[in-house]
């Protein structure tokens, strides 16, 4: 049996499709970071070191939008597009894990 489909993006202009890809990059790089989550140094270090490039994306991609008169950011159409692509999962790396006997 076939897994579901997932739902379908909400309609993105290219910048705003740009800014959730990079988005969702840091958040990975980030929860690979995390230091409350299982890993070693070097797993780090090398999230770290990406996460560079990668937040320069991010600033291209908000900037593009603010060239182009995308001023405000609706909310809504874009976290339904992060929740299709996974993006409360991913987030979720970010966080602190709850405490022992919570």
């Amino acid at each position: 049996m076939l897994p579901p489909e997932p739902p379908p993006l909400p309609a993105l202009t290219r910048a705003e499709a740009e800014l959730i890809d990079r988005y969702l990059e840091v958040v990975d790089l980030l929860g690979r970071i995390n230091p409350a989550s299982d890993g070693d140094t070097y797993r780090g270090l090398r999230a770290a070191q990406a996460l560079v490039g990668r937040a320069v994306a991010l600033r291209d991609a908000l900037t593009v939008m603010h060239r182009r008169g995308e001023t405000e950011l609706h909310s809504a159409t874009l976290a339904r597009a992060l929740r299709v692509l996974d993006g409360e999962r991913r987030t979720a790396r970010v966080t602190l894990p709850p405490a022992p006997g919570s």
